[in-house]
């Protein structure tokens, strides 16, 4: 398990060293490498002791074990692997920071051929390298938890688009005012100062004042209507093994949203066209269209509405006795399998096998752990719309209740069953 990294020495697969994820990572790797191989030899009903084999629920909860445990090891290594990329990641959003700048420095220079080089144009490049030397100071304390991807990740290890939509604004309105600050800095004559500060006035700047207002008061809002829906329990919240690009596109279970894209897209047209406007005009604050910031009010105002309506509780439709092939029908007695019909069982997110092998089913006083039944490529059981769980024989006859616990913790209502001798 020891990998060897150049110029740093040999580190084992759980290494989590700020200077060395690599060790972490094939960690990672080769675990869910040995996961996958064991939950594939046991769907092709191998690897089982034969001591087993003559019974099918014995072998059941035998393999079912077996890939709780290893699922267990992926999990741990999962984590180890998150906290070396959040470790090591930081370095790479600095990169990317001062990237921008030389860019940024490359376009003033070649539009500066022919037209000369102006006061704003130095104002620019200053306030460049102001704001790069303000993000390089925040991402270097923050740089445990991701440097600057620190304030864009949410309570659940995931970029929160909205976040990073109201971060966006909130740079440009800084590099705005920082540009206007620094020409009036530098301006020689009343007549200069006088311009820059009118351009400053609230009827020049009203449309990039009320989309930053708008985009901010959803981040802060969003933030509390997702922390009352899950304290609720009408959304379910699994947190996520690192913060991925991906997450502002998507939603937890890593399908394509559309509140995410629509909202995410229409402000990146509006901030790059706000920053045309401010290199057109760089004397006075970026002039937003009326039309252009209720677009983007519009688009926040979807993705508001999304957020709120997002998710629901999980609920338990009806019990059924699993019948085998040539089984007759009877009632459910101890030993029997149940099988549970419902939706929402397996939340967004909560598909790993660690999370699976959480869910637990609730009848009268016991607790039952969902056996894990593997089959080619994933999992028959559990499913989001159905389990099947045995009967223990602790639980005593007579008509009890039937609740789920899923992954994310939160509980189904109850279904009454009755249990015979």
């Amino acid at each position: 398990m020891a990998v060897q990294v150049t110029g740093r020495g040999t580190h084992g697969g759980g290494c989590t060293c700020g200077n060395c994820p690599n060790g972490a990572h094939e960690g990672h790797r080769r675990a869910v490498a040995a996961f996958i191989e064991k939950r594939e030899e046991f769907a092709a009903g191998q690897g089982l002791p034969a001591a087993l084999a003559h019974s099918p629920s014995a072998s059941r909860q035998w393999v079912s074990d077996e890939l709780t445990q290893s699922a267990r090891a992926v999990a741990d290594r999962s984590r180890e692997a998150g906290d070396a990329w959040l470790h090591s990641v930081w370095r790479h959003t600095l990169l990317l920071v001062w990237g921008a700048v030389v860019v940024f420095v490359l376009g003033l220079s070649i539009t500066a051929i022919g037209a000369g080089w102006t006061g704003a144009r130095t104002a620019g490049l200053i306030a460049s390298l102001v704001v790069a030397g303000l993000l390089t100071c925040a991402a270097t304390l923050h740089r445990a938890r991701g440097g600057l991807l620190a304030p864009l990740v949410g309570e659940d290890n995931r970029l929160s688009t909205s976040r990073t939509v109201a971060s966006a604004w909130v740079l440009l309105a800084v590099f705005a005012v920082l540009v206007l600050a620094l020409q009036l800095a530098g301006a020689s004559n009343s007549h200069a100062r006088d311009a820059l500060i009118e351009g400053l006035e609230l009827a020049r700047g009203v449309g990039l004042l009320t989309v930053l207002t708008v985009v901010c008061a959803t981040a802060v809002v969003v933030r509390r209507v997702v922390g009352v829906r899950v304290g609720d329990r009408r959304l379910q919240k699994v947190r996520a093994e690192r913060p991925r690009l991906a997450d502002l596109l998507c939603d937890d279970g890593g399908r394509g949203s559309f509140a995410d894209v629509q909202y995410a897209l229409l402000t990146a047209v509006a901030v790059i066209f706000s920053a045309v406007r401010l290199a057109r005009r760089p004397e006075q604050l970026p002039d937003l269209p009326w039309a252009l910031a209720l677009l983007v009010i519009v688009s926040a105002a979807t993705y508001f509405a999304a957020k709120w309506a997002e998710g629901g509780r999980p609920v338990v439709l009806s019990v059924v006795r699993a019948r085998e092939a040539g089984d007759l029908d009877a009632p459910i007695r101890t030993g029997d399998d149940v099988e549970i019909r419902g939706t929402g069982f397996v939340p967004p997110g909560a598909g790993t096998p660690d999370r699976l092998a959480g869910m637990v089913v609730r009848i009268g006083p016991v607790h039952i752990h969902v056996p894990l039944v593997p089959v080619p490529g994933g999992f028959q059981n559990p499913s989001d719309t159905v389990l099947v769980v045995p009967v223990p024989v602790d639980v005593e006859p007579g008509r009890l209740d039937v609740q789920v616990v899923t992954a994310a913790g939160v509980e189904t209502n109850r279904v009454p069953i009755d249990v015979v001798d």
